[in-house]
């Protein structure tokens, strides 16, 4: 069996981007774009996992050259490789595709396992491990907790998919529950920030990773693949759709009520009363109560 190889899939994004107020144009923070925390919750469950499967680990990103800062930090944490892309990232279909491009071309095998933060800090819509899933047509597990190699299945039982390995997860549930799985490789999994520490690179690591080269490769779309796709026409203010009335009849001050609404439906008008006695002012509460149907 050839060896198995792990793939965390980075997201570069700008947690503070702040947007013009005329053009909307977004204008990034300095220093402040990198990976979410659920990435790299995300890098650090992949480097465990590639420990205990005695696997490689790449970690894979599709970003601008700014990117390369968050893909020298995996190689710090002990990445077996990187790799940056650059093509077509306009959605969550588009990204899935250029990630499975992108390591072809770069001469990686297909990943036994992708690991992926829950959901970005820019879009949030944790949609990528699902298209990843489906381009490959193989299991997904999504908003997880927890995610470690699980023993190796019985000669028996053939749950271990492909590769004869499966992995354990924990995945919440609502009112406070947890689900446990048994998923088998090849797969792709998502993890939920909080769920792990990310580990502190060391100096001498750090010092190396600042002076390695980070390759990358150029990914076009299909000219198909947007044929199929479900693209989101130009975004606009919602406007309801106008109702035909007929005009209104009779005088103007009636047309103008029939306009207005003013008296409709029929308005008592408002009354004050004084009474004498507790006793008295309950009776007229309670005489008020059944005029409106509310007591019988």
């Amino acid at each position: 069996m050839s060896a198995v190889l792990v793939a965390a899939a980075l997201r570069w994004a700008d947690p503070r981007a702040r947007a013009h107020p005329l053009t909307g144009a977004s204008e990034p923070a300095p220093y402040a774009a990198g990976a979410a925390a659920a990435d790299g919750c995300a890098l650090e469950h992949a480097l465990q996992l590639a420990e205990q499967l005695g696997a490689r680990c790449v970690a894979v990103t599709v970003g601008p050259a700014g990117a390369e800062e968050m893909l020298r930090d995996a190689l710090a944490a002990g990445a077996d490789a990187v790799l940056r892309i650059e093509g077509d990232d306009g959605d969550e279909a588009a990204t899935a595709h250029t990630l499975l491009a992108g390591l072809t071309a770069a001469g990686h095998p297909v990943p036994d396992l992708w690991v992926c933060g829950a959901r970005s800090v820019d879009r949030g819509t944790g949609a990528t491990p699902g298209h990843l899933a489906a381009r490959q047509g193989v299991v997904q597990a999504l908003g997880l907790l927890e995610l470690t190699a699980a023993p190796a299945p019985a000669a028996e039982e053939d749950d271990g998919g492909a590769t004869g390995l499966r992995l354990r997860a924990v995945r919440r549930l609502d009112g406070g529950r947890a689900e446990e799985l048994q998923v088998p490789l090849p797969a792709v999994c998502s993890v939920e920030a909080g769920t792990l520490r990310p580990r502190r690179a060391s100096l001498a690591a750090a010092l190396a990773a600042r002076r390695a080269e980070i390759p990358v490769v150029r990914v076009s779309a299909p000219a198909g693949d947007a044929a199929g796709a479900v693209r989101a026409g130009r975004v606009r203010p919602y406007r309801p759709r106008a109702k035909a009335l007929p005009a209104p009849e009779g005088t103007t001050r009636q047309r103008l009520l029939t306009l207005t609404g003013a008296l409709t439906p029929p308005r008592t008008p408002p009354r004050l009363v004084t009474p004498a006695s507790p006793e008295e002012a309950a009776d007229l509460l309670l005489a008020h109560l059944r005029e409106h149907g509310v007591q019988g």
